[in-house]
């Protein structure tokens, strides 16, 4: 069964024109997986469209995780013994490659999976291959100056603000959306910054545009990562990744152990300098009209 992020994946990648084929390729799964998942997307997205279907059951389907039948299930082969010692062959073929250099003498992956048979590990030639893949997938990051479409990519930030509104100076909590193509900023208030103001502030400022972007681009906000697993890994937040599965936009969240990409390439700036930025608005500490009417357009 594959998870949660896997499901996303899925969908994304046959959004934007990707075959079965390659989306298997890419996320190292079975094309028939591939198939069911989308196949399953495109059936409850149709639900909707259709008048007699319970809209909020459909959408349910369409953002639920995936389920899968444990009656039939076995054993996993794969242990944390079997894990600990194919790493150290890989730590031992990376050391092998670093003294002799380009030499023929590199394990094959078949070669590996015989070595651990030979040492009374019972797997199969598939499982081996899929971790190691997972093993070696860690690659160095670079900062690459880029430069994206219109509708392409949305980087979303969230902060506090002192505003004096119907004569009260108090503490309020601000999303900010902003689009580096388009240099186009917009936030929107909010008491506090619980889950459900998150959410919130993501439906309106797509039913404003009209529209959704492809990428959603995020901090390592609460609202965003649930969990972080090693350096490299994160569990993103449930409640997320089902607007973004609704919505149909990509999840990129910065690395928390490098400098915030946000913006960092564009005259717009990153969401944290547009914070700032509000803060120093003269009109913006004067506001009159009543707080549920405060939306603040920077275009």
């Amino acid at each position: 069964m594959i998870d949660f992020m896997k499901k996303l994946d899925i969908i994304h990648l046959k959004r934007n024109g990707c075959s079965n084929r390659e989306v298997a390729r890419r996320l190292e799964i079975d094309r028939k997986t591939v198939a069911r998942y989308w196949n399953r997307y495109l059936s409850e997205v149709q639900k909707l469209k259709d008048s007699d279907m319970d809209a909020k059951e459909t959408q349910e389907q369409i953002v639920s995780k995936p389920k899968y039948d444990s009656s039939h299930r076995v054993k996993v082969k794969y242990t944390e013994k079997m894990d600990l010692r194919l790493k150290h062959i890989l730590k031992t073929e990376i050391e092998k490659d670093k003294l002799l250099g380009n030499h023929k003498q590199s394990l094959t992956k078949k070669q590996i999976h015989e070595k651990l048979l030979s040492e009374g590990f019972d797997i199969s030639y598939s499982t081996i291959t899929v971790q190691i893949n997972k093993i070696l997938k860690s690659a160095k990051e670079c900062f690459i100056r880029q430069k994206y479409d219109l509708g392409d990519r949305l980087e979303y930030d969230f902060g506090e603000v002192k505003l004096h509104i119907n004569g009260e100076t108090k503490d309020y909590h601000m999303a900010v959306l902003s689009s580096p193509s388009g240099e186009f900023r917009w936030a929107y208030l909010y008491r506090n910054q619980k889950k459900d103001v998150f959410l919130d502030s993501h439906v309106k400022f797509f039913e404003m545009v009209g529209g959704v972007y492809k990428e959603v681009v995020y901090d390592n906000m609460k609202n965003v990562v649930a969990k972080f697993i090693g350096r490299n890994e994160k569990e993103l937040n449930e409640d997320l990744i089902k607007l973004s599965i609704y919505y149909g936009f990509k999840i990129n969240v910065t690395n928390c152990f490098y400098r915030s990409l946000l913006g960092y390439y564009y005259n717009v700036g990153t969401p944290k300098q547009m914070q700032a930025y509000l803060r120093r608005i003269d009109n913006l500490c004067r506001v009159l009209r009543p707080f549920d009417e405060v939306d603040l357009s920077l275009v």
